[in-house]
Protein backbone atom coordinates (compact mmCIF):
# COMPACT_ATOMS: atom_id res chain seq x y z
CA UNK A 1 0.00 0.00 0.00
CA UNK A 2 1.46 3.51 -1.11
CA UNK A 3 0.20 6.61 -0.32
CA UNK A 4 0.43 9.77 -3.11
CA UNK A 5 0.58 13.10 -1.68
CA UNK A 6 -1.58 15.59 -4.74
CA UNK A 7 -1.63 18.96 -3.87
CA UNK A 8 0.03 21.68 -1.77
CA UNK A 9 3.83 21.84 -2.29
CA UNK A 10 6.64 22.03 0.70
CA UNK A 11 5.98 25.54 2.02
CA UNK A 12 2.39 25.86 1.15
CA UNK A 13 -0.42 26.28 3.45
CA UNK A 14 -2.84 23.52 1.81
CA UNK A 15 -3.81 20.26 2.81
CA UNK A 16 -3.41 17.61 -0.02
CA UNK A 17 -5.22 15.05 -0.79
CA UNK A 18 -3.67 11.39 -0.13
CA UNK A 19 -4.64 8.95 -2.37
CA UNK A 20 -4.67 5.25 -1.63
CA UNK A 21 -3.15 2.94 -4.19
CA UNK A 22 -4.34 -0.46 -3.95
CA UNK A 23 -2.29 -3.59 -4.43
CA UNK A 24 -2.57 -5.14 -8.06
CA UNK A 25 -3.42 -9.11 -7.22
CA UNK A 26 -2.06 -11.02 -9.93
CA UNK A 27 -3.25 -14.46 -10.66
CA UNK A 28 -0.42 -17.42 -10.49
CA UNK A 29 -0.20 -18.36 -13.88
CA UNK A 30 -1.47 -22.21 -14.84
CA UNK A 31 1.25 -24.10 -16.25
CA UNK A 32 0.67 -25.86 -19.16
CA UNK A 33 2.39 -28.87 -18.57
CA UNK A 34 3.31 -30.07 -15.05
CA UNK A 35 6.41 -32.01 -14.59
CA UNK A 36 6.87 -35.88 -14.53
CA UNK A 37 3.31 -35.64 -15.81
CA UNK A 38 3.00 -37.26 -19.63
CA UNK A 39 -0.19 -35.78 -19.86
CA UNK A 40 -2.25 -32.65 -18.57
CA UNK A 41 -5.58 -31.07 -19.45
CA UNK A 42 -4.36 -28.49 -22.45
CA UNK A 43 -2.12 -32.01 -23.49
CA UNK A 44 -4.36 -34.94 -24.33
CA UNK A 45 -2.89 -38.50 -25.45
CA UNK A 46 -3.33 -39.32 -29.20
CA UNK A 47 -6.88 -40.95 -30.04
CA UNK A 48 -5.21 -44.23 -30.44
CA UNK A 49 -3.40 -44.43 -27.26
CA UNK A 50 -6.22 -42.43 -25.88
CA UNK A 51 -8.64 -46.17 -26.41
CA UNK A 52 -6.01 -48.56 -25.17
CA UNK A 53 -5.88 -46.47 -21.77
CA UNK A 54 -9.73 -46.88 -21.58
CA UNK A 55 -9.18 -50.26 -22.38
CA UNK A 56 -7.52 -50.38 -19.37
CA UNK A 57 -9.67 -48.62 -16.77
CA UNK A 58 -12.27 -51.16 -18.59
CA UNK A 59 -10.33 -54.12 -16.92
CA UNK A 60 -9.37 -52.77 -13.76
CA UNK A 61 -13.30 -52.31 -13.33
CA UNK A 62 -14.30 -55.26 -14.45
CA UNK A 63 -12.46 -57.41 -12.10
CA UNK A 64 -14.16 -55.36 -9.12
CA UNK A 65 -17.79 -56.08 -10.71
CA UNK A 66 -17.40 -59.59 -11.06
CA UNK A 67 -16.03 -60.21 -7.76
CA UNK A 68 -18.58 -57.57 -6.35
CA UNK A 69 -21.69 -59.96 -7.81
CA UNK A 70 -19.79 -63.37 -7.10
CA UNK A 71 -19.35 -62.59 -3.65
CA UNK A 72 -23.16 -60.74 -3.04
CA UNK A 73 -25.09 -62.92 -5.93
CA UNK A 74 -25.05 -66.36 -4.51
CA UNK A 75 -25.60 -65.16 -0.78
CA UNK A 76 -29.37 -63.57 -2.27
CA UNK A 77 -30.39 -66.79 -3.90
CA UNK A 78 -29.76 -66.25 -7.64
CA UNK A 79 -27.33 -68.91 -9.87
CA UNK A 80 -25.04 -68.48 -12.69
CA UNK A 81 -28.11 -66.19 -14.96
CA UNK A 82 -28.94 -63.73 -12.41
CA UNK A 83 -25.02 -63.58 -11.66
CA UNK A 84 -24.53 -62.66 -15.38
CA UNK A 85 -27.67 -60.02 -15.42
CA UNK A 86 -26.29 -58.80 -12.40
CA UNK A 87 -22.96 -57.66 -14.18
CA UNK A 88 -24.08 -57.05 -17.05
CA UNK A 89 -26.50 -54.21 -15.55
CA UNK A 90 -23.30 -53.05 -13.29
CA UNK A 91 -21.47 -52.46 -16.52
CA UNK A 92 -24.47 -50.54 -18.26
CA UNK A 93 -24.59 -48.06 -15.36
CA UNK A 94 -20.55 -48.48 -14.97
CA UNK A 95 -20.51 -46.80 -18.54
CA UNK A 96 -23.38 -44.27 -18.27
CA UNK A 97 -22.13 -42.72 -14.98
CA UNK A 98 -18.63 -42.46 -16.88
CA UNK A 99 -19.88 -41.25 -19.28
CA UNK A 100 -21.75 -38.47 -17.61
CA UNK A 101 -18.86 -38.00 -15.65
CA UNK A 102 -16.44 -36.81 -18.49
CA UNK A 103 -19.65 -34.38 -20.20
CA UNK A 104 -20.35 -32.62 -16.67
CA UNK A 105 -18.81 -31.84 -13.00
CA UNK A 106 -15.13 -32.31 -12.49
CA UNK A 107 -14.64 -34.14 -15.75
CA UNK A 108 -11.69 -36.57 -14.33
CA UNK A 109 -10.18 -38.93 -17.05
CA UNK A 110 -11.29 -42.13 -15.04
CA UNK A 111 -14.20 -45.01 -15.16
CA UNK A 112 -16.97 -44.55 -12.29
CA UNK A 113 -17.00 -48.46 -11.64
CA UNK A 114 -18.39 -50.00 -8.44
CA UNK A 115 -17.66 -49.17 -4.93
CA UNK A 116 -16.99 -51.50 -1.83
CA UNK A 117 -18.97 -49.11 0.10
CA UNK A 118 -22.15 -50.45 -0.09
CA UNK A 119 -21.08 -54.21 0.32
CA UNK A 120 -21.40 -54.22 4.44
CA UNK A 121 -25.12 -52.68 4.22
CA UNK A 122 -25.67 -54.59 1.30
CA UNK A 123 -24.81 -58.03 3.17
CA UNK A 124 -26.17 -57.13 6.12
CA UNK A 125 -29.88 -56.82 4.21
CA UNK A 126 -29.04 -60.18 2.42
CA UNK A 127 -28.44 -61.61 5.67
CA UNK A 128 -31.25 -60.27 7.53
CA UNK A 129 -34.72 -62.59 7.58
CA UNK A 130 -36.95 -60.66 6.25
CA UNK A 131 -36.75 -61.94 2.34
CA UNK A 132 -35.91 -65.79 2.56
CA UNK A 133 -38.17 -67.50 0.40
CA UNK A 134 -38.20 -71.11 -0.28
CA UNK A 135 -37.92 -70.55 -3.74
CA UNK A 136 -34.83 -69.35 -4.47
CA UNK A 137 -35.29 -67.03 -7.47
CA UNK A 138 -38.18 -65.29 -5.05
CA UNK A 139 -35.62 -64.83 -3.00
CA UNK A 140 -33.22 -62.83 -5.29
CA UNK A 141 -35.72 -61.20 -6.50
CA UNK A 142 -37.11 -59.65 -3.28
CA UNK A 143 -33.41 -58.78 -1.52
CA UNK A 144 -32.76 -56.88 -5.09
CA UNK A 145 -35.48 -54.62 -4.50
CA UNK A 146 -35.10 -54.20 -0.86
CA UNK A 147 -31.30 -53.53 -1.56
CA UNK A 148 -32.05 -51.73 -4.87
CA UNK A 149 -34.39 -49.11 -2.60
CA UNK A 150 -31.84 -48.80 -0.17
CA UNK A 151 -29.32 -47.43 -2.25
CA UNK A 152 -31.87 -45.17 -4.31
CA UNK A 153 -32.11 -43.81 -0.63
CA UNK A 154 -28.55 -43.36 0.35
CA UNK A 155 -27.66 -41.98 -3.14
CA UNK A 156 -30.65 -39.37 -2.58
CA UNK A 157 -28.15 -38.12 0.93
CA UNK A 158 -25.17 -38.37 -0.79
CA UNK A 159 -26.35 -35.73 -3.54
CA UNK A 160 -27.91 -33.45 -0.73
CA UNK A 161 -24.30 -33.66 0.80
CA UNK A 162 -23.03 -32.72 -2.41
CA UNK A 163 -24.95 -29.93 -3.49
CA UNK A 164 -25.13 -28.84 0.29
CA UNK A 165 -21.29 -28.80 0.31
CA UNK A 166 -21.53 -30.17 3.86
CA UNK A 167 -18.95 -33.09 1.92
CA UNK A 168 -16.25 -29.93 1.47
CA UNK A 169 -15.83 -29.78 5.52
CA UNK A 170 -15.93 -33.57 5.88
CA UNK A 171 -12.89 -34.34 2.84
CA UNK A 172 -10.53 -31.27 4.20
CA UNK A 173 -9.83 -34.05 7.30
CA UNK A 174 -9.33 -36.74 4.95
CA UNK A 175 -5.32 -36.49 4.34
CA UNK A 176 -3.95 -39.37 2.45
CA UNK A 177 -3.02 -40.63 5.71
CA UNK A 178 -5.88 -41.62 6.92
CA UNK A 179 -7.60 -42.56 3.32
CA UNK A 180 -4.78 -45.47 2.68
CA UNK A 181 -6.14 -47.46 5.72
CA UNK A 182 -9.18 -47.82 4.83
CA UNK A 183 -8.39 -48.47 1.22
CA UNK A 184 -6.15 -50.98 2.56
CA UNK A 185 -8.90 -52.11 4.90
CA UNK A 186 -11.63 -52.60 1.90
CA UNK A 187 -8.95 -54.30 0.21
CA UNK A 188 -8.01 -56.68 3.11
CA UNK A 189 -12.10 -57.91 3.51
CA UNK A 190 -11.51 -59.43 -0.32
CA UNK A 191 -8.82 -61.22 0.35
CA UNK A 192 -11.24 -64.76 1.63
CA UNK A 193 -12.76 -64.10 -2.09
CA UNK A 194 -9.57 -63.00 -4.33
CA UNK A 195 -6.71 -65.91 -3.22
CA UNK A 196 -8.62 -68.92 -2.70
CA UNK A 197 -9.95 -68.47 -6.16
CA UNK A 198 -6.56 -68.18 -6.97
CA UNK A 199 -5.44 -71.43 -5.76
CA UNK A 200 -8.42 -72.67 -7.38
CA UNK A 201 -6.48 -72.68 -10.78
CA UNK A 202 -2.47 -72.63 -9.82
CA UNK A 203 -2.02 -72.74 -13.57
CA UNK A 204 -3.42 -69.36 -14.36
CA UNK A 205 -3.55 -67.95 -10.90
CA UNK A 206 0.37 -68.03 -10.28
CA UNK A 207 1.49 -66.31 -13.24
CA UNK A 208 -0.80 -63.90 -13.21
CA UNK A 209 -0.32 -62.31 -9.98
CA UNK A 210 4.23 -62.80 -10.81
CA UNK A 211 2.97 -60.79 -14.04
CA UNK A 212 1.19 -58.37 -11.94
CA UNK A 213 4.09 -58.00 -8.94
CA UNK A 214 6.63 -57.50 -11.38
CA UNK A 215 4.52 -54.83 -13.38
CA UNK A 216 4.02 -53.07 -10.48
CA UNK A 217 7.67 -53.29 -9.50
CA UNK A 218 8.88 -52.19 -12.51
CA UNK A 219 7.41 -48.49 -13.06
CA UNK A 220 10.83 -46.95 -12.48
CA UNK A 221 11.64 -48.23 -15.60
CA UNK A 222 8.95 -46.34 -17.65
CA UNK A 223 11.37 -44.11 -19.42
CA UNK A 224 13.61 -47.19 -21.16
CA UNK A 225 12.63 -47.84 -24.62
CA UNK A 226 10.84 -50.81 -24.02
CA UNK A 227 8.54 -49.45 -21.13
CA UNK A 228 7.97 -46.44 -23.10
CA UNK A 229 6.31 -48.65 -26.18
CA UNK A 230 4.48 -50.59 -23.12
CA UNK A 231 3.36 -47.18 -21.14
CA UNK A 232 0.14 -48.96 -21.17
CA UNK A 233 0.85 -50.92 -18.41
Amino acid sequence: MAGVNDGGGGGGGGGGVVKVVEPVLVAHPVKDQLQNVSYCITSPPPWHEAILLGFQHYIVMLGTIVIIATALVPQMGGGNREKADVIQTMLFVAGLNTLLQTMFGTRLPAVIGSSYTYVPPTISIILSGRWNDPNPVARFEKTMRAIQGALIIASTIQIILGFSGLWRNVARLLSPLSAVPLVALAGFGLYELGFPGVARCVEIGLPQLVILVLLSQAIYLRNRIIIRILNIF
